[in-house]
């Protein structure tokens, strides 16, 4: 009687492989002019591509190989055994043509395989389904791949009739064998980071299986410093950091506890004035005239700009809200893996809202959507903060939402009633702000901006500066206006694609400090890190308070060279002015030299000095979170 186990596996292995090159292919085929993707960069994705396709494949081929294993002989020889076959291959061939287009919407959207975004979208299943509903049509899609897959099935007929009748000896050893594949190579033996072939990060993008970068984002949500990265011995990091944190009016309150606790001291009459800090979603600096572009989408912010104590070199931590919402809240850099946002036991920290709490402040995170995404409402509400979210605004407060919440005129119209709040019960407020319309599905109030809705990015952030120049005109109104200190900061910048493993020019954000009657305008151009916002501005104030932060008052000359954080979920950057340093699992670095303005990067030799710095803020910050001696509690 014939076996026709093998033959088949083979067979449906082959259409997997050839499915995964030709993705690889159509995201080369989309990667940017001027990416640097020569010829032998291509080779070298490639091969090393085929190795995480066959990683993928041996979790792939499970399911077949354990059908094949199970069923009954009775019925692998049965007549209409070859339907079941056919109906079976045309499921996993709908399968591969799905993430075909689910691989070419978000290298279009993000310019990376999958990562901690997609893991992400399938974890907060309401808003992501909501807004890919609302930006893509999904019938058509939908439709289009079952079209394919029933056409491709019925093309391939012969080849699946023909694998499934190959005859091999030992059928059920070698099908028993692909179920120790997974253990015996890929789960053994390769690593995501391996997908690192170069310094052009279009080429490790190539290199790697989207597949297999979503299951790895999914396990490898915290990454073991000490086990992964570069290291000094602790007591020689511990030492330099605290040198490096070291400012003028600062003093450690304990200076032979390994605690980097100190007092800060005002310099000058302590101002109780309210602070609104508005974080926008995806407002990348190049967006703004201030900073150079040429397509007026900004009219309010490029006006405000000139009113405001404007930063003209500030630097994202990473490429998500959670990261920016990290730095500002807790003024540190970003560990490896997922933001502590989102990790358990988050709380306790001695953040910019638990400062300001213990002056007498009412501290608020106001968000447009609702606050379980990305597990915002458990960190704000274990750092100190009261929880202003969707489930609060009243009908007659929404006059336009989507999937993400409600629109930003929405949003900073609770603001001013939030503040006002605040402002009858005589108490000073704090209240960070997170918006959402500068995001995919890009629909916003009609009428109000000259771009359609849904017309990409530059109706995103044409309409936010809408609302944001409104937002300035109706406050002003307020009888705590004049008392207000407002800040305007981007969470991250709209994109982080590029050729080198970092790319400086996608971590440039913009920041407005603007109080007519407290803050002179003018133009920071030092170098600054999302963890300087809060000492800074708590520095303009001339609050004296303790501080765990990391960040320093970027306005006090503390004798230190500029320095900025920059990463994605496993590698991390240390840039100064002209060098950037990079650090990712397997021992990895990487130095630059950097020419911030234009983004280029030259590879040069890691030198002691600069990695010894690094790691005195990465390995130090990442001592003090493990063994939680940046908790007050």
């Amino acid at each position: 009687m014939p076996q026709r186990r093998p033959g088949l596996i083979a067979f449906v292995s082959c259409t997997f492989l050839t499915v995964s090159a030709a993705i690889r292919i159509m995201l080369w085929g989309m990667t940017p002019a001027g990416s640097g993707l020569k010829f032998h960069l291509l080779v070298k994705a490639a091969v090393a591509g085929f190795y995480f396709d066959l990683a993928t494949l041996a979790y792939a081929i499970l399911p077949l190989a354990l059908y094949l294993i199970l069923v009954p002989r009775r019925l692998a020889t049965h007549r209409w055994h070859i339907w079941v076959l056919r109906a079976l291959f045309t499921t996993f061939l709908a399968v591969l043509v799905f993430d075909v287009c689910a691989e070419y919407l978000f290298f279009d959207e993000f310019g990376t395989r999958f990562n901690f975004i997609a893991v992400d979208y399938l974890v907060y299943t309401q808003e992501v389904i909501g807004n890919i509903r609302e930006s893509y049509p999904l019938k058509a899609i939908f439709s289009g791949i079952a079209a394919v897959a029933l056409a491709a099935s019925w093309l391939l007929r012969k080849p699946l009739e023909r694998g499934a009748a190959l005859t091999f000896g030992g059928a059920y050893h070698r099908a028993g064998l692909l179920l120790l594949l997974p253990a015996l190579l890929s789960f053994s033996v390769v690593n995501v980071s391996q997908s690192a072939v170069s310094y052009n990060n279009f080429a490790n993008e190539l290199a790697g299986n989207g597949v297999y970068n979503l299951f790895a984002a999914f396990v490898n949500n915290e990454l073991s410093f000490t086990r992964f990265y570069r290291t000094l011995p602790q007591d020689k990091v511990n030492g330099r950091l605290r040198t490096l944190v070291a400012e003028r009016n600062n003093s450690f309150v304990n200076p032979k506890d390994e605690r980097l606790t100190r007092q800060i001291r005002g310099e000058g009459t302590e101002k109780r004035l309210n602070l609104v800090v508005v974080v926008e979603e995806s407002l990348s600096a190049e967006y703004l005239g201030v900073f150079g572009n040429k397509e007026h989408l900004t009219p309010n912010l490029d006006r405000l700009a000139s009113q405001s104590l404007l930063f003209t070199n500030l630097y994202a931590t990473g490429t998500r809200t959670v990261r920016g919402l990290e730095a500002l809240t807790l003024s540190i850099p970003p560990l490896p893996g997922t933001s502590i946002v989102k990790r358990p036991n988050n709380g306790g920290f001695r953040s910019w809202g638990e400062i300001l709490n213990s002056k007498g402040y009412q501290s608020k995170y106001i968000y447009a959507g609702h606050g379980y995404f990305d597990n915002m409402n458990a960190f704000f509400t274990a750092n100190g903060y009261s929880i202003v979210d969707r489930a609060d605004f009243e009908k007659q407060e929404v006059t336009f939402s989507n999937i993400w919440g409600v629109c930003d005129e929405d949003l900073f119209r609770k603001v001013i009633k939030e503040g006002s709040k605040s402002y009858a019960e005589k108490k000073p407020f704090f209240s960070m702000v997170m918006t959402t319309s500068n995001h995919r599905p890009f629909t916003y109030p009609a009428g109000r901006i000259d771009i359609p809705v849904k017309s990409g990015r530059n109706g995103g952030v044409k309409y936010a500066d809408y609302a944001i120049g409104r937002f300035i005109a109706e406050a002003s109104s307020q009888p705590w206006f004049k008392d207000t200190i407002f800040v305007f900061i981007a969470d991250h910048c709209a994109g982080s694609a590029g050729k080198t493993d970092i790319p400086v020019k996608k971590y440039e954000i913009p920041m407005l400090v603007y109080s007519p009657a407290h803050v002179k305008p003018g133009r920071v151009e030092r170098m600054t890190s999302q963890i300087d916002v809060a000492p800074t501005v708590l520095g303009l104030m001339n609050m004296s308070y303790r501080s765990d932060f990391i960040g320093r008052d970027i306005l006090k000359d503390s004798g230190q060279p500029g320095r900025a954080f920059i990463s994605t979920y496993q590698k991390l950057g240390y840039l100064t002015e002209n060098e950037l340093l990079v650090l990712g699992p397997r021992q990895y670095a990487a130095q630059y030299k950097v020419d911030r303005k234009s983004g280029d990067a030259k590879k040069e030799p890691v030198t002691d000095a600069l990695l010894t710095d690094m790691l005195a803020y990465y390995q130090g910050e990442d001592y003090l979170y493990q063994q939680r001696l940046n908790r007050i509690r």
